[in-house]
């Protein structure tokens, strides 16, 4: 049974006030995954304490890096059941894990973060693991 609204309201806000974009059902992920091109990093969201201590603040400091995704979105494990299936369907290769990441490139995963990668890891190492990979796959801003 998924935790009141009004419990995770705040583990959401963590992400969108961040402008991360949130896929509440399956047919929000259904038109991500048709419409979005270039890169996207989906966060796979959570109430654990790893997703408080690790993911989510990795995600708010990576997402200060000039090179970053052209878009962000979340999905809620355990709260948005359909779309967290639906998400967790394009990236059939790893196993369902919550927290978790992938960095998306035209709808391919180019960079997966399970949660044994985050659990026991402090936020600022795991948004250096993340910043790797946004250097790596994603496009770099103009010149100013």
């Amino acid at each position: 049974m998924p935790y009141p609204e009004e419990m995770v309201a705040p583990m959401r806000a963590e992400l969108t006030r961040l402008g991360v974009d949130e896929l509440r059902t399956a047919a929000d992920v259904e038109r991500f995954a048709k419409e979005t091109k270039g890169t996207a990093l989906l966060v796979v969201n959570s109430v654990c304490g790893c997703a408080a201590g690790g993911a989510r603040p990795a995600v708010s400091l990576a997402l200060r890096h000039a090179v970053r995704p052209d878009r962000t979105v979340t999905v809620f494990a355990g709260q948005d059941v359909e779309a967290t299936a639906r998400a967790r369907a394009m990236f059939p290769e790893y196993p369902p894990s919550s927290p978790s990441m992938a960095l998306l490139k035209d709808g391919k995963v180019v960079h997966f973060v399970p949660r044994h990668m985050i659990e026991g890891r402090d936020g600022k190492t795991i948004a250096t693991d993340l910043v790797a990979a946004f250097e790596k796959h994603c496009a770099k801003p103009a010149a100013r």
